[in-house]
């Protein structure tokens, strides 16, 4: 049974926004009090949270989709509706992010880092917040934005500061067990260590952890075996140690060679592992050939530049040393690292002619608007409501895309398209002065809730509107 997973993919989705509410308040004595729809709550997002109790991915592996609660939809009364909760999943330090053509979107190591891996949709608008003094009373409501949806892959980099590697078998399941408290399976045969084991050691005043890599083979750097797997593990890892078998009785195998594969292993997979700090421990030697073997290949290595340890795990011989040797080496590798910086606030203003979107004539003759806000107002309307529709015609409009679209080159009758290919609305175009005045003229109105008003008022109030609609068509007129 599968108990450690490192690398998953996992399918998420935001929550959806709730719609918003077209209600209008009705009492005794006063049936049009005017519109009162709530707002729709806003979907859940989907964080992944490093937590370092989880140590695995497995739970992911059994369960791949992950789906956040929507908001609620608005209801009379003013009533908005509830948002949805967050969906927060845990997720081991040293946990790497990528889509699915293995892009990294985010490195999450230390406690709490975060990541939000779908953005929940936006709750509708009310006819109460869209009510306006043109608009006092919208027969229509906003709909909720769509949660976001996508697709990673979970990799899981075990966050130590010293790996074990070497062959199977080597004793580094041993060394890690005498060193610290973990308890990895131990027994002699190979691939005895089929996931990473990690282990807290003290050596005087310095603390470090211990990774013991599950055991390498001449290839793993391409593949073979489950080398790429055991060597994404050491990648974090600051110091590497060379476990090398004294006692083999392999008889095309010895320390040496053993080191010299190993390294060129580490050479090939990349990411600097062939540059990180190492040392040799020579294990096994409380067998007489171990010995002897380690005695005789202890000045090559030290010549090649290797600080050199001759030790058993079984018999706890020479262990002190190498572990304040290890702390040493720790320490100076934490002191060469540089310092993490305070986080910094990224500004990245628009250009001033940023117009929000874009218009492109396609091959076909299309002519396809894309942009942040236009394809939001279109997943936003109600089309089987004409006053909703002419809502997003004006707000299309007072953006700026009527214009846009004449400068392109667009003539009525022409096909126009908002949004990608796989979920875009397509319509004929019909060129408006102002969108839409000429299907429902004055939308929202409904003089029944107006009050009586002075001469003066009203007349201020028409110039207004003057004033208002003159300023509508000077933003649109291109010329």
């Amino acid at each position: 049974m599968t108990t450690f997973v490192d690398r998953v993919e996992l399918h998420v989705a935001a929550g959806s926004g709730g719609h918003g509410c077209a209600s209008v308040h009705r009492e005794k004595f006063k049936p049009l009090g005017g519109p009162d729809g709530g707002n729709g709550g806003r979907g859940g997002d989907v964080i992944l949270v490093v937590d370092q109790s989880v140590t695995t991915l497995l739970d992911y592996h059994h369960s791949p989709h992950r789906k956040a609660t929507s908001g609620r939809p608005g209801e009379g009364g003013n009533r908005s509706g509830k948002d949805g909760q967050d969906l927060i999943l845990p997720v081991p330090d040293g946990t790497v992010i990528q889509d699915k053509d293995g892009n990294v979107l985010a490195d999450l190591v230390g406690q709490g880092t975060t990541y939000v891996a779908a953005e929940g949709g936006r709750g509708g608008l009310g006819n109460a917040a869209l009510s306006s003094a043109r608009r006092k009373a919208p027969g229509f409501a906003l709909l909720g934005v769509p949660g976001g949806l996508q697709d990673i892959v979970l990799e899981l980099k075990t966050v130590a500061d010293v790996a074990l590697v070497g062959y199977p078998s080597a004793g580094k399941s041993s060394l890690i067990s005498v060193l610290s408290a973990a308890k990895p399976k131990i027994a002699d045969y190979p691939f005895t260590t089929l996931v990473p084991n990690l282990g807290v050691v003290t050596a005087g005043s310095t603390v470090y952890t211990i990774a013991d890599v599950p055991g390498l083979i001449p290839g793993a750097s391409q593949g073979k075996g489950l080398g790429l797997e055991f060597l994404r593990h050491v990648e974090r890892c600051e110091v590497l140690v060379h476990v090398l078998d004294t006692a083999t009785l392999e008889s095309d195998r010895d320390p040496v060679s053993d080191l010299d594969m190993i390294e060129e292993e580490l050479k090939q997979y990349g990411g600097g592992l062939d540059r990180r700090p190492r040392m040799v421990v020579l294990n096994k030697i409380d067998v007489p050939d171990g010995k002897d073997l380690a005695e005789m290949v202890r000045p090559d290595l030290e010549a090649r530049g290797y600080q050199v340890f001759a030790i058993s795990a079984v018999a706890h011989m020479g262990l002190k040393e190498l572990s304040f040797a290890l702390a040493e080496l720790v320490g100076q590798a934490r002191a060469a690292k540089p310092k993490e910086e305070a986080t910094r606030i990224v500004i990245r203003p628009k250009a001033v002619d940023d117009a929000g979107f874009t218009v492109v004539r396609e091959d076909d003759g299309l002519y396809r608007v894309r942009g942040e806000k236009p394809e939001r107002w279109v997943r936003q309307t109600d089309f089987s409501n004409d006053e909703a529709v002419g809502y997003l015609a004006d707000r299309l409009a007072r953006l700026g895309i009527e214009a846009s679209l004449m400068k392109a080159g667009a003539r009525t009758g022409d096909g126009v398209a908002i949004g990608p290919e796989e979920n875009a609305v397509v319509f004929d175009w019909e060129p408006t002065v102002m969108a839409g005045a000429e299907m429902l003229g004055r939308r929202g109105e409904d003089h029944r809730f107006d009050a009586p008003r002075p001469a003066s008022q009203r007349r201020r109030d028409k110039q207004a509107e003057r004033d208002e609609s003159d300023q509508e068509f000077d933003d649109f007129n291109p010329f």
